[in-house]
């Protein structure tokens, strides 16, 4: 993750995450005040890993025996997203250990070059039974990989 006392997220463009998702905001989702209601944007976070994750790592959510654990977010709010509109969300992977991983999420209004939200979202691999940390199956540590960034 990056030192937040030295990184800005507004830096960051589209062209820094190599995954994105386009995600389609719901009328549900928008508040009193017009804009979509802040917890809703770690639901996108949450959509664009775990869809990642199920299409590109093998990940059974249902009845596989390791599954991924979210001891820790972070979001940094940077403009307002609203309905009716597509949020592309950006994926990539700041750390990559045995059985952790830390994501960095970009959310972006359609077309847009800089971010809307920025934050980070740390997944630990447990097996299912015992909900013990376990090191992570290989096709998931494979399609993880392939997102790694400095």
């Amino acid at each position: 993750m990056p030192d937040s006392s030295a990184f800005d997220p507004r830096s960051l463009t589209r062209a820094d995450f190599p995954h994105f998702l386009a995600i389609p905001t719901r009328w549900a989702d928008n508040d009193i005040y017009g804009h979509v209601n802040n917890v809703v944007y770690y639901a996108f976070f949450d959509t664009v890993i775990n869809q990642y994750l199920i299409s590109r790592g093998g990940l059974d959510i249902a009845r596989g025996p390791v599954i991924g654990i979210t001891p820790e977010t972070h979001c940094n709010f940077l403009a307002e997203l609203t309905y009716p509109e597509i949020v592309e969300a950006g994926l990539r992977v700041r750390r990559l250990g045995k059985s952790s991983v830390t994501y960095e999420v970009g959310l972006f209004k359609a077309g847009r070059v800089a971010p809307a939200a920025f934050g980070h979202f740390v997944h630990v691999f447990v097996e299912r039974a015992t909900m013990r940390p376990t090191t992570m199956p290989d096709g998931i540590r494979a399609c993880l990989e392939a997102l790694v960034v400095s």
